[in-house]
């Protein structure tokens, strides 16, 4: 019996639950003491806002450090996850290990859902325009991933995927402690969950690979 992969397997459907959730908290309507998470867009002429929606500056409202604070997290959120899509598509295709794949698939499905039912929604009240593709650190990791194949790409993108969610992980919680607008607050503070779920994944996969945080290979155990 693999233990290893019945292991990843209870770990990813953990957090494909918490995922799953997360998004049903963002669509559920909001309490008065609790912001609800941003929904997606009501149709054309349904008179709904997305829960949040009043406590968002509008376009032409006064900007202040923190609203630039506040926007800049949400397009940087939003242009990362877009990466971590393409990134595991690229994953799904090129790696040949099969918990890669699983964790490439996982990245597609929640880094998607995140910036479709979370991030975008958001943005669009707060007037920030959708990223025109990836940030030039994320073109040069697909340029390079691209180019591998075989334990060599597996290795490099499971570095990637370690050290881009610590650093994420980092980020959403600063963001978690630092916003003032509470649905800001709210998508730093349930996200950073789902990427710590994400760390713990990745990490593991790390181990089974014999590969450290830092991309080196690991004297086997065995």
């Amino acid at each position: 019996m693999n233990v290893k992969r019945i292991t990843y397997g209870i770990s990813m459907t953990a957090g494909t639950a918490l995922l799953g959730g997360l998004i049903a908290l963002a669509q559920a309507p909001g309490s008065p003491q609790q912001p609800s998470m941003p929904q997606s867009p009501s149709a054309p002429g349904s008179g709904n806002q997305a829960p949040g929606a009043g406590s968002i500056p509008s376009q032409g409202a006064p900007t202040s450090a923190q609203d630039l604070q506040e926007r800049a997290f949400i397009s940087k959120a939003m242009e990362g996850g877009a990466a971590e899509v393409q990134l595991g598509e690229l994953a799904q295709q090129k790696s040949q290990s099969e918990d890669v794949k699983q964790f490439a698939a996982k990245m597609v499905n929640d880094h998607g859902q995140m910036g479709e039912k979370w991030l975008k929604p958001v943005a669009q009240q707060m007037g920030i325009n959708e990223p025109s593709g990836p940030s030039k650190k994320d073109k040069k990791e697909l340029q390079k991933l691209q180019g591998l194949s075989g334990q060599d790409f597996d290795r490099e993108y499971i570095t990637m995927m370690v050290k881009d969610h610590q650093k994420d992980l980092k980020e959403f919680q600063e963001e978690s402690s630092a916003a003032q607008n509470p649905t800001v607050k709210q998508i730093a503070d349930k996200g950073s969950q789902v990427i710590q779920q994400h760390l713990q994944l990745i990490e593991q996969i790390a181990k089974n690979h014999n590969i450290d945080v830092g991309g080196k290979e690991m004297s086997s155990t065995k």
